[in-house]
């Protein structure tokens, strides 16, 4: 499906942190300094699904994303972490999701998670874990297993207070990943630093 894109920026009347996933983004003019989530439909390995990153557009005379900003993305990334780590061949997506909201809870992080399994036709059969609208069990779709050899969207959110912002961000991510019954490997790995518009050429100079 088409993109969407939705803005964050330090401007105190934009609260897109809290914004429902059920509601469209408001209409924004992308400006120097915004963060943006961008979410789209991809196919990849005969795989269909939407895929969530991060990208920052950098200002006058930036080169970098700000380090304020690529720590709150880290905390995303700890999330998917912490998610994976609970993926046990014969849990259900109900077990995973307590497991994982757990060890968030005792880390401080707060945020959702609300991953899929992932097929040819984008949601697949398998455990769902986590809603985006419902963090407790899901009866019915949460209560199936976790088998090896199969393949998971890893969707999820962290909120994070920046302080240099003086509100809260939303690192909201998503990528598809594959369970052998030990360990989940990203299909071709996943977002580890945000974006950066432009991207910076260190083959280039004058």
């Amino acid at each position: 499906f088409h993109p969407t894109v939705d803005i964050q920026r330090p401007d105190p009347n934009s609260n897109e942190a809290s914004r429902s996933f059920s509601s469209r983004p408001s209409e924004m003019t992308i400006m120097p300094g915004d963060l943006l989530h961008i979410d789209f439909g991809i196919t990849y390995l005969r795989l269909n699904t939407d895929t969530q990153e991060l990208a920052y557009v950098l200002k006058p005379g930036e080169t970098e994303v700000p380090e304020f900003l690529q720590k709150a993305f880290e905390v995303g990334n700890r999330l998917q972490d912490i998610l994976t780590e609970n993926y046990v061949t014969g849990r259900t997506g109900n077990e995973i999701l307590r497991a994982a909201r757990s060890q968030m809870e005792k880390e401080g992080i707060r945020g959702s998670i609300y991953t899929h399994p992932l097929g040819f036709y984008g949601h697949s059969a398998g455990p769902t874990i986590g809603m985006w609208d419902n963090q407790g069990d899901t009866p019915g779709a949460g209560d199936h297993k976790l088998f090896p050899n199969t393949g998971y969207a890893i969707e999820l959110n962290a909120v994070v207070y920046v302080e240099e912002w003086k509100k809260d961000v939303r690192i909201m991510l998503e990528e598809g990943a594959f369970f052998d019954g030990e360990k989940v490997t990203y299909y071709n790995g996943r977002q580890r630093k945000i974006l950066a518009i432009p991207r910076t050429s260190d083959y280039l100079g004058n």
